[in-house]
């Protein structure tokens, strides 16, 4: 059995702590992953369906480490004075926690969501696979679509119209604006806005899980185009399409056993 995973605070910078899960196999770890959430209140949504799939790995024999990164959940700071840089050291720290916790020469895998993808995809210095689930390929898009909730919020009043150009005009003068209750601050508005899901440092494996709730659904072309991009910078790219409902923003807490089973599948 399993045991419960080890919850511990990660020293940061600035005497702050990044709260973090451990998910120890038994055994010698087949492989090392650090989970990368997803964006603002899509991180909430998204706890259950990690945590299941944490352990569902771990019962395989995998390793993994869940950080929560500067401002997001139990770690140190508010949301809004977080920026890309912040939650970058952040996935270094991930990184070296990990080594010290699992040693030797174990493959490594960073395991995404959404627009942690975005974050995943950089050169790290050393020998990096991913785990994609339903990543974003731009940061532009992502920060649109995050900035449309307060468009959404506004539109019953009337009181949308120019208000996507307000956003951005305040987030470029370096002040923080509210999004569906959280402060997004400039610099962790522009470090997403510059992000892509592009490939970066020495090529590995890619694992490219996306959810659809239809059967013969394919993949988008953009996602085509950006799976061959990988493909052409040396990277071994899978995609896979499987049964499930986009649990992150839907408005209930919702499961996608199908993609945990696939996810486990496809590391093994």
């Amino acid at each position: 059995m399993i045991p419960r995973p080890d919850v511990f605070f990660l020293p940061a910078v600035g005497g702050e702590q990044r709260l973090c899960l451990f998910h120890a196999p038994a055994g010698t770890p087949r492989s090392k992953l650090l989970y990368l959430h997803p964006f603002a209140e899509e991180m909430n949504k998204s706890r259950r369906m990690a945590a299941l799939a944490c352990r569902a790995l771990a019962e395989a024999g995998h390793a993994v480490l869940q950080i929560d990164l500067r401002g997001c959940g139990d770690s140190s700071a508010d949301f809004g004075d977080s920026g890309w840089a912040d939650w970058q050291a952040d996935v270094r720290l991930g990184l070296e926690a990990l080594d010290a916790r699992v040693p030797g020469d174990a493959p490594l895998w960073l395991w995404s969501l959404r627009a942690g993808g975005l974050l995943a995809a950089a050169d790290w210095g050393r020998t990096v696979n991913h785990l994609f689930w339903q990543p974003m390929t731009s940061g532009k898009l992502a920060l649109q679509q995050f900035l449309r909730l307060k468009l959404a919020a506004e539109m019953a009043s009337g009181a949308s119209k120019g208000l996507m150009d307000q956003l951005k005009t305040e987030l470029a003068a370096g002040r923080p604006v509210e999004i569906a209750g959280y402060r997004l601050g400039a610099a962790l508005a522009s470090g997403l806005e510059a992000a892509k899901l592009t490939p970066a440092g020495q090529a590995g494996r890619v694992e490219w899980l996306e959810l659809s709730t239809r059967e013969d659904a394919t993949l988008t072309p953009v996602t085509e185009q950006a799976v061959k991009s990988w493909q052409d910078a040396g990277w071994t790219v899978r995609t896979q399409i499987v049964q499930g409902p986009g649990f992150w923003s839907t408005s209930e807490i919702e499961l996608a056993p199908a993609l945990i089973t696939a996810t486990v599948e496809a590391l093994s």
